[in-house]
């Protein structure tokens, strides 16, 4: 009970802000049509069972009139029937995709906000895969939300309007046994009940396994899946390395991972289908065993005896749902702890950045400064890395930044640009100043050329022309025709090409701050001269800070900062031109 409680809990919390959204009339409206179409199913089951008891009795009476009567009307009925379960489907998967829309938005948003997919993924794998929890869970969340609500709500008034005839059939056709008469008010709903409950109580000791078996089958369809993404990524280094052989064995064992887990499931579910076969076969001829006697005494007709038996079913059935539905349960509450699971890891990723304890992102008091003020920055096992304390970065200065490798370079960048939340301290920027940072490989979003070298802006917010001109000015006189075509722009281009459209993107947004974490290394020294060049000329107001290994940069840069090891940490202090380059 405490898991059903705390499973509904999660599915309130997920499923009722949609209800409540923007898109709430359109969503309500489209529940309460499919719900009433559900109600007014159920009376017209309740229509069938009784012409069911008319039609078998005018056959046993061999009453043609009443024959031909009966079928007219159960030819309106089955029409009745089918035009209200074409459009209940209808509106079901019209509710599904509005929901599942708003859903889908509502989570990229939160994922995408601020950074909280990358703080997600240095908490660990307490989310792991939101691709798969972005798309498949959440479809499968509303529809089988939708499903088992529908289902259950459709059993309950079943259950009510069949007891009722049900009882008042156990009145007509009283218990028989060896000849004699029991009086036992409503005795084939308590029949349904027991059946029910004994057919409940099995299938929950049977299948509950099947819960953290399909938990864990997602979890290992969507890791197997992104490792052969991983390798269509990488496909160029892994051929040069010849690592084919490696990367097989690897995705080798992630599938049979698939596999063991696909292997347990099946042995469970084919325990659960055999039990619940052998339960709905047992419930065709249960109830014409308990009227028989019944029948074959004369209390009812052959009519009477196939009402009862079907009103048996259904009240059976409605009683059974958790045995029917109990595969689909299962599922839906693998995907429920998903995506409770993909919420927590979000809520905790918005929280990591605003904690006591993590590094602050305020607005500077004046001037043009970056100020790093009793700056601590730790790794995310909270081991010291880098410290700094009334250590500024001077505005229109441009500054070179080196220190061994490991000392936490690239990381105090990630932390000035506010996606590195681990240690104390603070970094007081200018306000509505905009800082761009170019790492070593730049990203290149999959589309056309024009749309990878504006990113993140969109293409209307740079001419064609202005286009052409920085990718020519980089050195890239080849791509100035190409801006429409699409392509896998990190594929396509060499690094060295890569970083020198890194540097027309920064061309063309014209940052007040920009950070080059090794944002050229993969350029010649020509090259790179040419560029820093280019920089110095296209953007003078720019302050550029860069993370560099090589003495030919200091040229181009009017300050030094190393970082230099102090025990469990690195602290940045100024050096002098005449030092020997780190």
């Amino acid at each position: 009970m405490n898991n059903i409680r705390s499973t509904l809990a999660i599915v309130w919390r997920i499923a009722i802000p949609y209800f409540r959204s923007e898109d709430k009339r359109a969503g309500l409206g489209l529940l309460a049509a499919v719900i009433a179409i559900e109600l007014t199913l159920v009376g017209n089951d309740v229509l069938l069972n009784q012409w069911r008891n008319r039609f078998y009795n005018a056959l046993q009476e061999k009453n043609w009139d009443h024959f031909v009567r009966e079928i007219i009307i159960f030819s309106a009925l089955a029409a009745f029937f089918i035009v209200l379960s074409v459009y209940q489907l209808y509106l079901n998967q019209w509710l599904q995709i509005r929901w599942r829309n708003w859903l889908t938005t509502k989570y990229l948003g939160e994922w995408l906000h601020g950074a909280n997919h990358y703080r997600m993924q240095l908490q660990g794998d307490t989310a792991d895969n939101p691709d798969q929890r972005i798309t498949d869970d959440v479809k499968l969340f509303v529809e089988r939300t939708l499903d088992i609500t529908v289902g259950l709500l459709g059993a309950v008034v079943t259950l009510v309007s069949f007891v009722i005839i049900l009882w008042g059939l156990s009145a007509a056709a009283p218990l028989t046994l060896f000849g004699s008469e029991f009086a036992i008010p409503g005795y084939l709903v308590w029949g349904a009940l027991i059946y029910a409950i004994f057919g409940t109580i099995l299938t929950q000791w049977i299948g509950a396994p099947l819960v953290n078996l399909d938990f864990q089958q997602q979890r290992f369809e969507a890791d197997f899946r992104f490792n052969l993404v991983r390798v269509r990524e990488n496909s160029e280094q892994i051929a040069l390395l010849q690592g084919e052989p490696a990367e097989r064995q690897r995705l080798s064992e992630r599938f049979s991972r698939v596999v063991g887990n696909w292997y347990a499931i099946m042995s469970r579910t084919k325990r659960l289908t055999a039990f619940t076969a052998s339960y709905a076969q047992a419930a065709v001829v249960f109830p014409f065993i308990l009227v028989a006697p019944a029948f074959f005494a004369g209390k009812i007709e052959l009519g009477g005896m196939v009402q009862t038996a079907e009103a048996f079913g259904s009240v059976q059935g409605a009683l059974s749902f958790f045995v029917s539905v109990y595969r689909s349960l299962a599922e839906w509450r693998a995907v429920v702890a998903r995506l409770d699971g993909f919420e927590m890891a979000i809520s905790s990723a918005t929280t990591l950045a605003t904690r006591a304890d993590s590094i602050k992102i305020v607005p500077s008091a004046g001037g043009d400064e970056i100020d790093l003020r009793a700056l601590l920055v730790r790794l995310p096992n909270g081991t010291p890395l880098v410290a700094a304390d009334d250590f500024s970065i001077r505005g229109n200065e441009r500054t070179l930044v080196t220190g061994p490798t490991g000392s936490g370079k690239s990381t105090l960048f990630r932390a000035i640009a506010g996606i590195w939340p681990f240690g104390t301290g603070s970094i007081a920027i200018p306000a509505n100043a905009r800082l761009m940072m170019l790492p070593q490989r730049p990203y290149l979003p999959l589309g056309s050329l024009w749309a990878a070298v504006v990113y993140p802006a969109e293409v209307s917010a740079f001419s064609p022309d202005q286009v052409r001109e920085v990718l020519i000015a980089v050195g890239l006189p080849q791509l100035a025709s190409r801006l429409e075509e699409e392509a896998h722009w990190n594929r396509m281009l060499s690094l060295g090409e890569q970083q020198r459209l890194g540097l027309a993107r920064a061309l063309l947004h014209a940052p007040r701050y920009l950070f080059l974490d090794e944002a050229t290394a993969s350029l010649d020294e020509p090259s790179e001269a040419a560029l820093y060049r280019l920089l110095e000329e296209k953007l003078p107001a720019t302050t550029i800070v860069s993370i560099g290994h090589r003495s030919t940069l200091e040229v181009f840069h009017q300050r030094d900062i190393v970082l230099v090891p102090n025990g469990d940490r690195s602290e940045l202090q100024n050096r002098s031109r005449s030092a020997t380059p780190s």
